[in-house]
């Protein structure tokens, strides 16, 4: 898919091209998103997020998204994904589908009385299982495979055996990355930057978090987009608090303000604020109902221009102090 160099035209004002659906919020039944108990049926039975998850790749699809992200960690998201393209064989040709590996869901579709719902490893004995579990349940590979939630820290980053079982992938012609999360997004990013498999750059694709509200690894993402990858943008919305429901505290007033003087909403304004960044080629939707969905991409055609991006710049917290508030989220 094209990249935003290729696009850098559209970036005042962009297209449903540069837009794209993840899967987090309606594969399980437990997730971070603030309101859960507002958009999710009381009774969240396998069939009943099934049909939500339908509901929304059809609106998605019939607006013009061409961009569906999931995960192993997403519950049933994959598999969710997965029928729905089997069911539009006209349909899945124009489709991009990316997926992660890394986390698995532990959960057993159960909100409460889980200490822990997903368990991290980025070991080549997970990488092994769940790159068969994703071809499985999707019909075949995905488009991008990402290594979920890389940290510094990560053996995604050193592991040499895990590296040539991920340039072996590549060769199958799957575009090979990350996703970050956490303060320390920017040195995850440029560390992968160097990682190479015989002298050639093993990751070309990233996903990260960049919202209003926690921007740090902006550079880090323009270099990256610098380099050929392709940089996609999750958490847009920071997991819901920059919504029209949830942003009236002062944290966000400035956000406010701008929906106030062009009519738009708040979360139309975030997410274009995000478009606007010329290194993002991706903007993931995170909606959990058809009326977010179509109200997140009002941000299609939405210009935020110069001035009001430097306006919006008062919302940033810094990245230890918003990386807290998201971790203390309660699953719902």
């Amino acid at each position: 898919m094209p990249t935003a160099a290729d696009t850098a035209a559209e970036a005042a004002e962009p297209s449903i091209a540069r837009f794209g659906l993840g899967t987090a919020a309606v594969g399980r039944p437990g997730y971070i998103t603030l309101g859960r108990d507002l958009d999710l049926p009381a009774e969240r039975t396998v069939d009943a997020l099934r049909e939500r998850t339908h509901a929304l790749l059809d609106a998605a699809f019939a607006a013009g998204v061409r961009y569906f992200d999931t995960a192993r960690s997403y519950g049933r998201a994959e598999e969710f994904l997965g029928a729905w393209l089997a069911a539009r064989p006209q349909a899945a040709p124009e489709v991009t589908v990316g997926s992660k590996w890394g986390y698995t869901y532990t959960a057993d579709w159960r909100t409460s009385g889980v200490p822990v719902h997903e368990v991290k490893e980025h070991s080549t004995a997970v990488f092994d299982r769940q790159v068969a579990e994703t071809r499985a349940l999707l019909g075949g590979l995905p488009d991008l495979y990402l290594v979920h939630s890389v940290t510094p820290d990560s053996p995604a980053l050193t592991d040499p055996v895990l590296h040539a079982r991920l340039a072996a992938l590549a060769a199958e012609g799957v575009r090979v990355g990350l996703s970050t999360s956490g303060p320390a997004q920017a040195e995850a990013v440029r560390a992968a930057l160097e990682v190479t498999v015989d002298g050639r750059p093993l990751f070309a694709a990233v996903q990260s978090t960049w919202n209003l509200l926690e921007p740090s690894v902006g550079p880090a993402l323009a270099e990256a987009g610098e380099a050929g990858w392709l940089v996609v943008v999750k958490e847009g919305m920071a997991n819901g608090r920059l919504a029209d429901r949830n942003a009236t505290g002062p944290d966000t007033a400035a956000l406010r303000a701008l929906a106030a003087r062009t009519g738009a909403s708040c979360d139309a304004l975030a997410l274009a604020a995000v478009a606007a960044q010329p290194w993002a080629d991706v903007v993931l939707s995170g909606a959990a109902t058809t009326g977010q969905l179509a109200s997140n991409l009002e941000a299609v055609g939405l210009a935020v221009d110069a001035a009001a991006l430097d306006g919006l710049a008062a919302l940033a917290e810094p990245a230890e102090e918003y990386w807290r508030t998201r971790s203390a989220l309660p699953w719902a």
